[in-house]
């Protein structure tokens, strides 16, 4: 989500180069799964695919803690989600899981810049489901 403000132009300077260097040094530190699959975020082949961190994890898990006081500065709702099943997995390695959602949202929180989406109420869309 930090990644979505960033590309969306929403973050101070300051915060956007924090951001920028964490994901620098977690680069360093952890796989990219895109290296190793290149489509493995891709909106046609993998819609929804997102990140899951798995439980024995602890180190990346806490570096999270910058990145979620960032998204409260800037008052962007978050849950943590735990699951055994996040979907159909397109990569895993020791620390992380890609997976593609069982059933996947129209809208994501953050929208892309330039597309045009559809505002549906949290109420809507509960009527909906």
């Amino acid at each position: 989500m930090t990644n979505g403000l960033r590309r969306a132009g929403l973050l101070s300077a300051a915060d956007e180069e924090w951001v920028r260097q964490q994901n620098a040094r977690a680069e360093l530190a952890y796989t990219d799964p895109s290296s190793e699959i290149r489509d493995c975020y891709s909106p046609t082949t993998n819609p929804g695919a997102r990140s899951w961190f798995r439980a024995e994890a602890r180190e990346l898990l806490d570096m999270t803690s910058g990145y979620i006081a960032l998204l409260d500065r800037y008052e962007i709702p978050w849950v943590e989600l735990r699951t055994e099943k996040p979907g159909r997995i397109v990569y895993e390695d020791e620390v992380q899981v890609v997976a593609v959602p069982l059933t996947h949202e129209e809208n994501w929180p953050l929208p892309v810049p330039g597309a045009r989406t559809a505002e549906v109420s949290g109420a809507d869309r509960a009527r909906r489901r």
